[in-house]
């Protein structure tokens, strides 16, 4: 058999396989507004990256064209879930009669600023786009998934980013890679209401990549929510005890850096409510998911 051939048919082999993949978290390292645009959206400037820490999700395809939510997620309703919209997007984008059940085992916080029903979405995306073999290049799941939400196209780019415009104007970035503590306080925050909040800061001047690195920047957010989520400050003031503290995105996650696991992991113990949870995770700066798919371009 031609080499090109036999390689051709052991790859459409693995892609009929897959049924479990990873959909991962991400944290804000910064975040700005710089303003607000006509259509009610925000201009940011942001810099994400990935955490080793991720929900998992199953697919199996259907020849009847039907989508369905295998697992109940409270207060999520099937028709409002993201990854159901990202599976019919796709499937209307693509003109394609396949279906899909989805099982998502749920590991991330929702309303924690990390970003966990985005990249449910985007590996919905990224995943289908190879069982229905439908063959979107990135660039078109990228604009699908801007549709659902504006951080969705930087886990279908799958690098850490310099970010802006409302989150979807992406520069590959690699920032260190540190281990994290993330704390997750007993809250959930709308980040609705973070950017309604009249106190929030809109007018941030515009900062070069240099500015990050040399530590001139800030989570905007932080501050309207310390005011409205206590748990949120309260956590933040503990965990500044043991290295910088800062939340991602709208919250209420919040994290800090350390050089080793077994320092994060010591801190963690350490926890002084019982009604925060928190875990462990390197940073990454190359998703777990988009490693397996650098043929969509």
């Amino acid at each position: 058999m031609n080499g090109g051939v036999a390689m051709q048919e052991e790859k459409q082999a693995l892609l009929s396989e897959l049924c479990d993949v990873p959909a991962p978290a991400k944290i804000n390292l910064f975040l700005h507004v710089l303003g607000r645009r006509e259509d009610g959206y925000h201009r940011l400037q942001t810099v994400f990256q990935f955490l080793d820490y991720s929900d998992r999700l199953t697919f199996r395809v259907r020849d009847d064209g039907s989508i369905h939510r295998l697992d109940e997620l409270p207060g999520v309703p099937e028709a409002n879930d993201l990854t159901v919209k990202a599976a019919r997007l796709l499937q209307q984008a693509a003109v394609t009669d396949k279906g899909a059940d989805i099982g998502i085992r749920k590991v991330l916080p929702m309303g924690g600023g990390l970003g966990g029903g985005s990249s449910d979405a985007a590996t919905t995306l990224v995943a289908l786009n190879q069982l229905w073999q439908t063959g979107l290049p990135r660039t078109a799941l990228a604009r699908l998934g801007l549709q659902i939400g504006a951080d969705v196209p930087f886990f279908i780019f799958g690098h850490a980013a310099w970010a802006e415009g409302v989150g979807e104007q992406l520069r590959a970035l690699d920032p260190v890679e540190p281990w994290y503590l993330i704390i997750v306080p007993d809250c959930q925050v709308s980040t609705a209401a973070v950017f309604a909040d009249p106190q929030l800061t809109r007018d941030c001047s515009p900062i070069t990549i240099n500015d990050f690195i040399s530590g001139r920047c800030v989570n905007v957010c932080e501050a309207v929510v310390r005011r409205h989520y206590p748990p949120v400050a309260a956590a933040l003031d503990w965990l500044e005890q043991f290295s910088p503290a800062h939340m991602s995105g709208t919250g209420s996650c919040v994290f800090a850096a350390f050089d080793d696991q077994q320092s994060a992991q010591d801190v963690l113990d350490m926890l002084p409510d019982p009604a925060w949870r928190g875990f462990v995770a390197r940073g990454l700066n190359c998703s777990p998911l988009t490693a397996g798919f650098h043929e969509q371009g």
